[in-house]
């Protein structure tokens, strides 16, 4: 009996899986998920969005997936990717959170042959995200993703200069790749075949006047996240 064709990678959640965005070393910046696909050699299905929280992923994006995919559609890894857009504002609800998690990971565990949930990094977003959101919100990624029978992609030390934008949430175009590279590593332990690795796929060239260039940007981008900071603390303490 022939085996049944599975569809690739399927992926939901916010800005970070959707990608897009500037070149850094004139590479493009592509999804993470879209890359752990090409590492796979495998097709790639994106519902993700702009700005999504947990609960429009499992309103929004389970109803685009239901009215665009055939009954029955299987698919060899489902990617997740969500809660940013939950810590970052005042009044994070952790039960709300793991409940709207819920329906999204089922629906993955029930379409994917695996399915790979992230953790957010601990250090997110300026001004930062209350460290006690992102800590509960990891916590109830990392329960949930047990309960679904999923692989987690642990991000919480994700971070580094030339892998995050000076807003401390969007991954640059090298972060993303190495993002992939986890997931791959994550999938590949798991059994899953890597085909190729992201990070032979790209091919840049810096120069020192490029480097100088690119340093200056990030200061003055980071200067200004500062000063949005500082702005931002008088309006929050005042909301109370």
């Amino acid at each position: 009996m022939a085996t049944a064709c599975r569809l690739g990678v399927l992926a939901f959640g916010d800005s970070i899986t959707h990608g897009g965005g500037e070149l850094q070393w004139g590479v493009a910046l592509q999804s993470w998920a879209l890359w752990t696909a090409r590492g796979l050699g495998l097709p790639y299905t994106d519902f993700a969005s702009d700005g999504a929280r947990a609960a429009d992923v499992a309103r929004a994006q389970l109803a685009a997936f239901a009215a665009r995919t055939p009954a029955g559609a299987r698919y060899d890894v489902g990617c997740l990717h969500v809660g940013v857009n939950d810590v970052r504002p005042p009044g994070f609800d952790p039960a709300a959170f793991g409940r709207a998690l819920d329906p999204v990971l089922a629906l993955l565990a029930e379409r994917c042959e695996r399915v790979l949930a992230c953790t957010l990094p601990l250090d997110l977003g300026r001004p930062p995200a209350p460290a006690a959101a992102i800590h509960a919100a990891n916590d109830a990624i990392e329960s949930r993703a047990t309960e679904h029978g999923a692989l987690l992609l642990d991000l919480r030390g994700f971070g580094a200069r030339d892998h995050v934008m000076a807003d401390r949430v969007h991954p640059t175009a090298f972060g993303q790749i190495v993002m992939a590279e986890r997931a791959l590593d994550v999938l590949a332990a798991d059994g899953a075949a890597v085909k190729v690795r992201p990070h032979s796929l790209v091919h840049y060239e810096t120069t020192a006047i490029k480097r100088l260039r690119g340093d200056v940007t990030y200061v003055y981008r980071r200067l200004k996240q500062a000063l949005k900071s500082l702005a931002a603390r008088p309006a929050r303490a005042a909301g109370g």
